[in-house]
């Protein structure tokens, strides 16, 4: 197996992932807006009410609106100022660097052996995307510690200052979590993780080497440029964010759920956290942040593959 596939996507991953983070930061915060708080530790001497207490206050007062991208955007300059948007950075250079590098390596590895198979041939858009998903469950699982980290650090700032994590940085937010709630908590949420790896993995590289192909058989190889490269990629962000974004939602939801001691945690796995989000804030609680995916995986997946290029050609001369 070459390197060669693994350093090419993990450079256009990195340079991708840090110039939109901003946007993925955005999307993390409005994916947790509304969720319920945790349930309090239980007392043992609590009085017990036969009926529920209700407010007057609460009935006078609907909740507030939900924020959209920009007023999120803004909310979040107002309270931690510029640097805020940067927030948990250094994950995104990890996790980038280590799943997308994987994923697309792999995915690269297994489609060029195909093709060597089937005699040069273009793949099928159904072997394109069956790559995809086995190259996107092995970088996911590699990757889920950073994304776990990276999910925490981006979501700490929305809260209070007593209840923050405050990890100072990427290595010291793994530590931490490995010390404090064990080693396997760093795989929190992995059964989600591979399966938005998977879906994503498979519908954007699969969407972009078939648009790829398709402008290419209608206009020729001369047209194999950046206006091609850019209308490819455009079109695999808008499929990757449709089919990734629920399972993103509930990903997000169950990686940064804070477990109180004494207490049952707030979601018992991917299940529950999903039918508990459906049935408190409606079923399209799980396109939440769906506007900011978009706006972030289009420019991420352009600017990932226009990168991808890029380096491919500066690296055709090696190889490794």
């Amino acid at each position: 197996m070459g390197l060669k596939g693994f350093v090419e996507g993990g450079a256009a991953s990195v340079v991708a992932g840090c110039s939109t983070h901003p946007l993925d930061l955005i999307k993390v915060r409005m994916q947790l807006h509304g969720e319920l708080p945790p349930p309090a530790p239980a007392m043992r001497f609590a009085l017990v009410f036969p009926f529920p207490q209700h407010h007057h206050h609460d009935l006078l007062h609907p909740p507030p609106r939900k924020p959209g991208p920009i007023a999120m955007g803004a909310q979040i300059l107002r309270a931690e100022g510029p640097t805020g948007l940067l927030s948990g950075v250094s994950a995104t250079v990890l996790r980038q660097a280590v799943y997308s590098s994987t994923s697309m390596g792999l995915y690269d590895t297994i489609k060029r052996r195909w093709e060597r198979d089937s005699g040069g041939a273009p793949l099928p858009l159904h072997r394109k995307l069956a790559a995809g998903l086995v190259a996107g469950g092995v970088g996911s699982t590699v990757g889920n510690p950073a994304d776990v980290a990276m999910v925490r650090m981006q979501a700490d700032g929305r809260l209070p200052a007593a209840e923050r994590r405050n990890y100072r940085s990427v290595a010291h937010a793994i530590a931490r979590i490995a010390r404090d709630e064990g080693v396997r908590s760093l795989w929190r949420g992995s059964s989600l993780t591979v399966n938005r790896a998977m879906i994503v993995t498979a519908s954007q590289l699969a969407t972009y080497d078939q648009a790829k192909e398709a402008i290419l058989s209608r206009r020729g190889p001369a047209a194999d440029g950046l206006a091609t490269h850019v209308a490819a990629s455009f079109a695999a962000g808008l499929v990757a964010a449709a089919a990734s974004s629920p399972v993103d939602c509930v990903k997000t939801r169950v990686m940064n759920m804070k477990v109180q001691p004494g207490c049952p945690p707030p979601y018992a796995g991917a299940l529950d956290c999903a039918i508990k989000t459906v049935r408190s804030e409606g079923a399209l609680a799980l396109y939440k942040g769906f506007i900011p995916t978009v706006t972030r995986q289009g420019p991420f997946t352009v600017v990932l593959f226009v990168t991808l290029e890029q380096v491919r050609k500066l690296l055709k001369d090696f190889d490794f």
